[in-house]
Order: C-alpha cells, then sequence, then structure tokens
C-alpha cells in the first residue's frame, strides 16, 4: 500500500493558518473520493474540505480545535496499489491531487511508519524547528536553511516579512546574501528588534469580585489577532471630510420603489457608495495595492470588499469583484447577494478572498465616524458614517443662505508606508466629490 498525506489547504492569501473544528472520519474509516474529511475555520470562513482520493484513514496526526499552520499534514491515507509502482494511475492521481502552494509541495512525500532517534547535535537543528518555536517555518525555508548550514537560532534570528512575521523564501535569500557580504549583523538587530516589539506583554487586568469572565470564541480571537497584526505592520493615518449628499437621498427617496420593482432588489446607500469608491480608485491606483516587503504591487482589478455583521456579532468581509467593470445595478444585486449569504453562513471560500480595498458602514449604528483599521494586506479603508440633517451656508446667486442638508462623514484609514497625507487627502475628497455631484436626475 502506498500512502497519501492531507496537508492543511490554503483558504486566503492572507491565511496561514486554520483551526480544525470538527474531523468527519474517524482512523480505519474507508473513504472514496469526494468524501467530506473535516472542517477547518479562519478568520474568514469555514469550510468543509473534501478527500481527492479513495483509500483508508490511516492516520490522523491533529485532534479537533487543533490549531495547524497551512502546509503541515494532518492525516495519512492508505490508497491502492503497492510502493512498487504497480498501480500507476494512483500514484499520478496522487501526485497531481496533491500539489499545493510553492512553500508547501515539499511536504508531500511518502510517510515512513518509523521514529526518528535524536542525537544531541540534532535538538536544535532546523528540522526540529516545530517543537522548538513558535514561529511557523515552511518546508521550503528549511530546506534553503539546511542546504545553507544556517542553524536554528540564526533562523529563528531572521526578521520574516510574511503574516505574524513568518520568515518567507525571500527573507532567508536576503540573510544569506547579507550574511556572505559581511552584512548579517543588521538583519539579526533588525530582527531582535522586531523579537522585542513582539513580546511587549499585556498590562495585568485584576478581577473583582462580581465582575463576569466572558471567554472569547474562536472567530472574535482571530479577528483580534488579525486587528493587531495590521495595527503592528501598518502605520496607520486617517483622515476625515463631510459631504453633502442631499441629492443622493433625494434621489433614492424618488426613485426605490421604482428600483425594487424593476430589479427585484432593495437600494440601499452603500451601493452608490461602492460606485464612488471605485471610479476614485481608477483615478488613484496606488490606494489599490498591497506591500509586500520593500515591493509595491498595485492590483489591476478593483475588488471591494464590505464588512458584514452576522448574527453571532462577528464580521465578515465580502468581496465585490470586478467592481468598476459594474453599474450601479449590478452591484446592488451583487451586494444583497453576498450579504444575505454572510448573514446565513453560506458564503463560498472564493467570495471573501482577493479584496484589494474594503469599506465599512459606521452609520449602521448611527454612528457619525469611525477610524477603522486596515483590512491585511490591503493598504487603505473607508469608513462611512450616519446620514443626518444638518443647517450649512449655500452660496447662490444673490447671496448665502441656510439651508437644510443632508450630510455624513467619510473616514480613510491608509498605510503610511506607502500612502502620504496628499494622496489620502486627495483621494477621500474624491469620493466626497464624487457623492455630491451624484446627478438627482439619474435614470433608474
Amino acid at each position: 500500500m502506498s500512502n497519501f498525506q492531507i496537508v492543511m489547504p490554503k483558504l486566503g492569501e492572507s491565511i496561514q493558518e486554520g483551526t480544525i473544528t470538527k474531523w468527519f472520519v474517524k482512523e480505519g474509516d474507508t473513504i472514496e473520493e469526494d468524501d467530506i474529511l473535516f472542517e477547518v475555520a479562519t478568520d474568514k470562513v469555514d469550510s468543509e474540505i473534501p478527500s481527492p482520493v479513495d483509500g483508508v484513514m490511516s492516520k490522523i496526526l491533529f485532534p479537533e480545535n487543533s490549531l495547524v499552520a497551512v502546509g503541515e499534514i494532518l492525516a495519512v491515507i492508505s490508497i491502492g496499489g503497492d510502493e512498487s509502482g504497480k498501480s500507476e494511475k494512483s500514484a499520478e492521481d496522487s501526485e497531481a491531487t496533491n500539489i499545493v502552494d510553492e512553500e508547501t509541495t515539499s511536504m508531500n512525500e511518502p510517510v515512513e511508519e518509523k521514529t526518528p532517534v535524536k542525537n544531541s547535535n540534532e535538538e536544535n537543528s532546523v528540522e526540529n524547528s516545530r517543537e522548538l518555536s513558535n514561529r511557523f517555518y515552511s518546508p521550503l525555508v528549511k530546506t534553503i536553511a539546511k542546504q545553507e548550514n544556517i542553524s536554528f537560532d540564526e533562523l529563528e534570528s531572521i526578521a520574516g516579512s510574511g503574516a505574524n512575521g513568518r520568515v518567507q523564501k525571500n527573507d532567508i535569500l536576503d540573510y544569506i546574501k547579507s550574511k556572505n557580504s559581511g552584512k548579517a549583523t543588521a538583519v539579526v538587530q533588525k530582527a531582535e528588534t522586531v523579537a522585542e516589539r513582539k513580546t511587549i506583554a499585556p498590562p495585568p487586568v485584576s478581577v473583582g469580585a462580581g465582575d463576569q469572565i466572558i471567554e472569547m470564541d474562536r472567530v472574535r480571537k482571530l479577528i483580534a489577532d488579525h486587528m493587531v497584526m495590521s495595527k503592528q505592520v501598518s502605520p496607520h493615518v486617517t483622515s476625515v471630510v463631510e459631504a453633502d449628499v442631499t441629492e443622493l437621498v433625494l434621489w433614492r427617496n424618488k426613485n426605490k420603489g421604482t428600483f425594487e420593482k424593476k430589479y427585484g432588489e432593495k437600494i440601499t446607500f452603500m451601493p452608490v457608495f461602492i460606485e464612488a469608491v471605485a471610479a476614485a480608485i481608477a483615478e488613484f491606483r496606488l490606494v489599490n495595492s498591497s506591500v509586500d516587503g520593500d515591493k509595491i504591487i498595485m492590483k489591476k482589478d478593483i475588488n471591494i470588499g464590505i464588512a458584514v455583521a452576522k448574527p453571532d456579532g462577528n464580521l465578515i468581509v465580502p468581496v465585490i469583484k470586478n467592481t468598476e467593470q459594474k453599474n450601479l445595478v449590478g452591484i446592488a444585486k451583487e451586494l444583497n447577494r453576498l450579504a444575505n449569504a454572510a448573514r446565513n453562513n453560506k458564503l463560498a471560500i472564493e467570495e471573501i478572498q482577493g479584496g484589494t480595498f474594503t469599506i465599512t458602514n459606521f452609520g449602521s449604528f448611527r454612528n457619525l465616524i469611525g477610524t477603522p483599521i486596515i483590512n491585511q494586506p490591503q493598504v487603505a479603508i473607508l469608513a462611512t458614517g450616519s446620514i443626518e440633517k444638518k443647517p450649512a451656508v449655500l452660496e447662490t446667486p444673490s447671496g448665502d443662505v441656510i439651508a437644510i442638508r443632508h450630510k455624513m462623514f467619510l473616514s480613510l484609514s491608509y498605510d503610511h508606508r506607502i500612502i502620504d497625507g496628499a494622496l489620502g487627502g486627495a483621494f477621500l475628497r474624491k469620493i466626497a466629490d464624487n457623492l455630491e455631484q451624484f446627478d438627482i436626475n439619474r435614470a433608474v
């Protein structure tokens, strides 16, 4: 018999780990292709993972509620054929279906049913980093370290540019290059500075009589970690403008009934906000970017994520893909579909991936202004406030007058590594201008 390894799948571009919430099989069970093996949860979505092969569940390496890094081996399935290669089709199928991303492909090797014997020199080796460190090292990184005779302590000193300080291929290659040129000391000092920043302990919290202690649920813990990581990665700056959206409010009040009757969809203000943002991004493309080390990845597509509150109180961000290619009706339809799926836990993995910019609506809770945290690896996020009637000074041909206008605050948090105040301010002003110049006579 030959073995097929099941690894933790990569469920999103910024996701580096997942929690096994449930196993649907146990050791010894006979499995057919596409049978559901386990459920994995991330801060984005819960997913059921099917088996890519037929066989028998030989070994389960992680129990339920385990937090496992992407690419780690979760289980082993015994499949038909022998080790001499009599079942070539099974072997080919295994090879084809057991491919993961670049940094995890080296994990797909036959499992040897024996326990390695460690000696004193091996205990601090790179191969045993999983037992010695809280950091996750991909097989590719560990292979490079071994080939270049980099010790475990040396590997630990390298500053990682990946999520949660993860050492990526470019990090270790840059370290090797610096080391060979006699400049590794600066890299180590930088790593020590990063390590010191990460090990800052929170202040102690006292618990008094009558205080209630509430355990965070799994999703809330993941959201908390993601938010802390975002603040550590990106220097946040927030700019605020006030927009006069009177024309937009009057247009919606006049046309919402007609819109729903014609298209079968309710029209809220959010589709118009999304349309205005997409138009502004088309003019200020740098806002539609991600940062990878010292490189700026400017995205071609404008994929706008909308923060949606779920019934359990947690948030999820479904993504409207290629927003700039959709008209207002198309945006409204897609927004309503995704929001309903999010509230009913029916979102597919691809519907929460690939976002390049995020909007969160503080106005839903009658809040005027918010200072949102950037949704990594994006570089900006917009918060929309509540629309309120206010007295305002208007300029007219016969002089200034005071009139009642509908106004709202827009606040933009952006990554100051690549977006300075001039760009952030101009982009936010453009969004406000797009809303203020909304055509009250626009056809439905």
